[in-house]
Order: structure tokens, then C-alpha cells, then sequence
């Protein structure tokens, strides 16, 4: 459970205690109730088994690919990855390898549909870059119409292990990935994901080039 969860559950049930003394009506009180219960199952934070081999990217989110295309970046070719989040989805973010963060900006905007084309670039996000030494990587989180805060506990200089968690978006978003062009794709567009569970790509090694781990 994130924490922000108790944070929102018990604000609402002051809120349902209050009610139900001053109005001493059970009717009006267990609405509150349900809310905090409804924000207790939002900010659940599963555990995950995390996979293992080399080069292997895994989702940074949950929810489903809307988006596996190229796209011309300043950096030359690359593959972006969208992952649309509903407000059913578990929205804890993950980060897809091992790596040092090397930058994490903020970038306020405008709350429209993430599932718009155009919510990458209009909507408010926070980008965090990864590096390692087989590539670097691009995650962004997106505001959507619902979703109205982002949140994320790493900083420049910070080290991540492939699935920890490193933020979250809340109430419905989106995340986007960079990916490098020679990766080999392991999902498409409308399959379902799980974040730091789902092998999205891998990475070709010097000693692999096909990028194909043997089961």
C-alpha cells in the first residue's frame, strides 16, 4: 500500500465520524466510508516477481499498450512505448532496468485525455532518464483528464534495480518509454501489462546479438 492511501482513508473516515455525529444519519456517513475504502484499493502496491537475464526491459507501469511505433528524436530513431492507466489499474511506476537516474524533469501542462496523441507533448509530465552501460532510456509520466499530481522519489544520482518502484500518477494516466532502435520488442499494441512483471523488450548483448534469452 502506498502511503498516500491512509493519508486520503483516514482524512474521509474524520470526515464519516463527523457526519454521523452531527447527524447522527448512517445513510450519509458511509459515504466517506466507501470513498476511503475505494482510495485504500487505488494506492495498492502489489509485490511483483521481478525477471531476470541480461538485457531484459520490463514494463514501467501497468495498464495497456496503446502505442509501440518509431519515432524521430533529436537522439535519431527510437521506439516509443505507451501504456494508458485507468483508475483500475494499479498505478505505482517501475522502473524497466538497472541504471543511475541522470536527469528527472518536471514539466507543468495542460490535464486533456492521456489517450489523446498530443497529451505527450501538452499534458503536464515528468521525465526521468536511466543509464546504464548497454543504453540510455526515457520515462515519462503523464498527467490524464483525472489525474492531477505526479509524483516521483528519485532525484539525479540515484541508483535503481530493475522493477523498483520510483513514482506514481495518480487517479488515470499514461507512460511513455524510450527505448533504444535494435531492442527486440516482446509486446504490441492492446496487449495488457503489469509494471516491474512483464518483459517488454530485450536488449541485445555483445555475446547475444539476437537478443533472445534461451528459456
Amino acid at each position: 500500500m502506498v502511503r498516500d492511501g491512509y493519508f486520503y482513508a483516514l482524512g474521509l473516515l474524520a470526515v464519516a465520524g463527523l457526519l454521523w455525529w452531527f447527524t447522527g444519519s448512517m445513510g450519509i456517513a458511509v459515504i466517506p466510508v466507501l470513498l476511503a475504502l475505494f482510495f485504500l484499493w487505488f494506492f495498492r502496491d502489489p509485490s511483483r516477481r521481478i525477471p531476470t537475464g541480461p538485457g531484459i526491459l520490463v514494463s514501467p507501469a501497468d495498464g495497456k499498450v496503446t502505442e509501440a511505433d518509431w519515432i524521430e528524436t533529436p537522439d535519431g530513431s527510437q521506439l516509443r512505448l505507451s501504456i494508458f492507466l485507468s483508475v483500475f489499474n494499479v498505478h505505482v511506476n517501475r522502473s524497466p532496468m538497472d541504471g543511475t537516474v541522470t536527469q528527472v524533469n518536471h514539466k507543468n501542462g495542460m490535464y486533456l485525455n492521456a489517450m489523446r496523441a498530443d497529451s505527450n507533448v501538452l499534458n503536464e509530465q515528468n521525465v526521468v532518464v536511466l543509464k546504464n552501460d548497454r543504453c540510455t532510456i526515457q520515462i515519462k509520466q503523464i498527467t490524464g483528464l483525472l489525474a492531477r499530481r505526479i509524483v516521483c522519489w528519485v532525484k539525479p544520482g540515484d541508483t535503481l534495480q530493475r522493477g523498483q518502484r520510483f513514482g506514481l500518477i495518480k487517479f488515470g494516466s499514461r507512460v511513455d518509454m524510450l527505448i533504444p532502435p535494435d531492442a527486440n520488442l516482446k509486446v504490441k499494441r492492446g496487449d495488457h501489462v503489469k509494471g516491474g512483471s512483464t518483459v517488454i523488450a530485450i536488449l541485445p548483448q555483445a555475446d547475444n546479438p539476437t537478443g533472445i534469452v534461451a528459456e
